[in-house]
């Protein structure tokens, strides 16, 4: 796995803001995580001793594949993106996380490692928790198991759409629904990510983003300038989008609704 300080991944892509590839925020604390957020003060209070705050530069691969995961990376800030990379180089994403969810799925339920990676396409921040420590919340159900459950849930719904839309949706639909996941977990209506970025995440050929992107802003939806997408039109850029979007939309925000519900949450 590669130093946070190592060549990133794709050093092309950066922050739409003009901020330096490796910046982050000033401002940052554990509880801009949904998930953090969520749990009871006196969990909060018990867990934050533990939380380490860690960069998120652009490119670093948070675990890579087959990698041990022990830490689980709690977002505060940035989009690290999931995805599976085959023998021969070609690559597809399946899952997309910022502030709403964390990573290091694999450390609790018990595989310890994935055959996918998951690399910092928007550089933030995180707190990071040992994975024996998040093992020994499990043994004892507490407030934490129950958040980082529920979380599972979304990100289950999230894989399957995203299988089903690589298969049976059109490229510029799935641009729609990339470039709309993305924008849900950062601060702006901006997204700086080339376009041989996007193809690789889509598993498609950048001559196929090229043409879909194009056609969204020929469509006054877009404007896409030197790898920076803003967005123009956002309810007409989600009507072109797939139902994918809004199914993976509304399992999130029910599922953070039911977390946020303190009477599911154990005490």
């Amino acid at each position: 796995m590669l130093a946070p300080d190592s060549f990133p991944l794709y050093p092309q892509t950066c922050i739409a803001s003009g901020v330096s590839k490796y910046a982050v925020s000033a401002e940052h604390y554990a509880r801009q995580n949904q998930l953090l957020a969520m749990l009871p003060a006196e969990d909060d209070e018990r867990l934050r001793p533990y939380l380490e705050p860690v960069p998120l530069p652009m490119g670093w691969p948070v675990h890579g594949a087959g990698g041990r995961e022990r830490y689980l990376y709690f977002i505060t800030e940035g989009i690290v993106s999931r995805f599976y990379e085959t023998e021969n180089g070609a690559s597809a994403y399946f899952a997309v996380t910022g502030r709403d969810g964390m990573i290091g799925v694999a450390s609790f339920l018990g595989g310890n490692s994935t055959p996918s990676q998951a690399v910092v396409l928007s550089p933030g921040y995180a707190y990071r928790l040992r994975a024996s420590l998040v093992k020994n919340e499990f043994e004892h159900g507490s407030a934490l198991s129950h958040v980082l459950l529920c979380y599972i849930q979304t990100l289950i719904v999230q894989i399957g759409q995203s299988a089903v839309c690589n298969r049976h949706h059109s490229v510029q639909q799935q641009l729609c629904r990339w470039i709309l996941s993305c924008l849900d977990r950062l601060p702006s209506n901006e997204l700086a990510m080339t376009q041989e970025v996007i193809a690789d995440m889509l598993g498609v050929r950048r001559e196929s983003v090229t043409d879909a992107a194009g056609k969204l802003q020929a469509a006054g939806l877009i404007h896409y300038s030197r790898g920076h997408i803003t967005v123009l039109d956002r309810p007409r850029l989600e009507a072109h989008a797939c139902e994918c979007y809004a199914v993976v939309k509304r399992a999130h925000d029910c599922v953070h609704q039911n977390i946020g519900n303190t009477a599911c949450i154990p005490r």
